[in-house]
C-alpha cells in the first residue's frame, strides 16, 4: 500500500461507501424482516391492532433520542475514520466509545495514533472495530436457543422468578453503564462532572415523568418520557460543563 497516499481519500472513497451501503442495507433488509415477523405473531397471539400501533408509535419515539445521540457522536468518529466506516459500524454496534478505542488499538499497533493515521494504520484500526465486535456475534449465534435453559437454571423452575431477574440483570446492566459518568480519565470518583449531572437529572426526570404518566394516565408523556427526560439531561450537562 502506497504510505503517501492521504487515508482519508481511501476511507471516503467510492468503494468503501458502497461497501458500507451493503452492510447497511443487511441490517436494514433484517429490520424490516423482524417488523413483518412480529406483525404476524402479534395477530397470532390475539394483540389488538390499537395495541400494536400504540407499540409502534412508542418504539418510534423511544429511539429518537439514542439515535441523535449516535448521530451526533458519530462526528467524532468521521474525523478520525471517514464517513463510510462510522456510518457502517454505528449502524451495527452504536457505541462511539468502543469504536474509538478499538480503531485507537489498531493505530497503536502500528505504532501511531487517530490523529496521525497512513493508511496501513487506518485498515490495521478497522480490522480491530469489526474482529473485536465478533465475539458478541458468536455468542449470540451459539447460545441464544439456550437461554431458556439458562432461565429455567437461574429461577430453578419458578415462572415467577424469570422477569424479576431480567429486570435485574438490565438495571445491572444500565448501571454499570451509567457508572462511568461518575469517574473521570484518571479513574477517580467525579461526582461534579456534566455527565454526572446528566445523568443524575435524566433519571430524576426519568423517574418523575413516569410516575406521573401512571397516575394521572397521560398517554403521551408516557411515550415521551425517555426522549424528554435524556435531552434534558444533556442538555443540564452542557449547561454545568459551560458554567463550569
Amino acid at each position: 500500500m502506497n504510505e503517501s497516499v492521504n487515508y482519508l481519500d481511501l476511507a471516503n472513497s467510492p468503494l468503501m461507501w458502497l461497501a458500507a451501503a451493503i452492510a447497511v442495507g443487511i441490517v436494514v433488509f433484517q429490520s424490516v424482516l423482524f417488523f413483518r415477523k412480529s406483525l404476524t405473531a402479534a395477530k397470532e397471539a390475539g394483540i389488538s391492532q390499537q395495541q400494536i400501533n400504540s407499540a409502534i408509535k412508542s418504539s418510534a419515539i423511544s429511539s429518537i433520542g439514542p439515535a441523535v445521540v449516535i448521530l451526533v457522536t458519530m462526528i467524532s468518529l468521521i474525523v478520525s475514520m471517514g464517513a463510510p466506516i462510522s456510518w457502517m459500524r454505528l449502524s451495527f454496534i452504536g457505541s462511539v466509545n468502543y469504536e474509538a478505542m478499538a480503531a485507537g488499538f489498531g493505530a497503536q499497533a502500528m505504532g501511531t495514533t487517530l490523529e496521525n493515521l497512513d493508511p496501513v494504520a487506518f485498515s490495521c484500526g478497522v480490522w480491530v472495530m469489526i474482529c473485536g465486535s465478533l465475539g458478541w456475534l458468536i455468542f449470540t449465534f451459539l447460545f441464544t436457543d439456550k437461554m431458556d435453559k439458562v432461565n429455567h437454571l437461574m429461577s430453578r423452575g419458578n415462572a415467577k422468578m424469570v422477569p424479576l431477574i431480567s429486570a435485574g440483570a438490565m438495571l445491572g446492566a444500565f448501571a454499570n453503564l451509567g457508572s462511568g459518568s461518575f469517574f473521570n480519565a484518571e479513574n477517580q470518583f467525579a461526582f461534579g462532572g456534566a455527565p454526572a449531572i446528566a445523568t443524575i437529572i435524566g433519571c430524576g426526570l426519568m423517574m418523575v415523568l413516569t410516575k406521573l404518566s401512571k397516575d394521572k394516565n397521560i398517554g403521551w408523556l408516557r411515550e415521551w418520557a425517555f426522549a424528554i427526560a435524556m435531552f434534558t439531561g444533556m442538555f443540564c450537562g452542557y449547561l454545568w460543563n459551560t458554567m463550569m
